[in-house]
């Protein structure tokens, strides 16, 4: 399961309101790349693709294909707009190390 802050529902939902294709999804995933060897992606999508998992959180429909949901089990999407002007951070239980933006992790 991923779960979905209250303050990441709260902005997700105001730029897919924003958007002119209102966009239907959130997508997250990894990749490889980062300096710690893997990355996260955030995306919006109007399709489920078949290797799709649909996790419902908070009123946020969110897509992760499997490969990417081993990675991401427990994981919760923050947002933080405070001094630091973080973003969006993946709080993931599962990362034996990330990088200083924590924009990318190793198991």
């Amino acid at each position: 399961m991923i779960n979905i802050s209250d303050s990441a529902r709260d902005r997700l939902l105001q730029i897919m309101q924003q958007e002119t294709a209102r966009k239907k999804f959130v997508r997250v995933g990894v990749e490889s790349g980062g300096c710690s060897g893997l990355s996260y992606k955030l995306d919006f999508d109007v399709n489920k693709n078949d290797d799709d998992e649909l996790i419902k959180d908070n009123q946020i429909q969110l897509l992760v294909n499997k490969k990417s949901f081993l990675y991401l089990v427990g994981t919760t999407l923050e947002f933080s707009d405070g001094l630091n002007g973080k973003g969006f951070v993946f709080s993931n239980p599962n990362a034996n190390r990330t990088c200083g933006c924590g924009e990318s992790f190793s198991l």
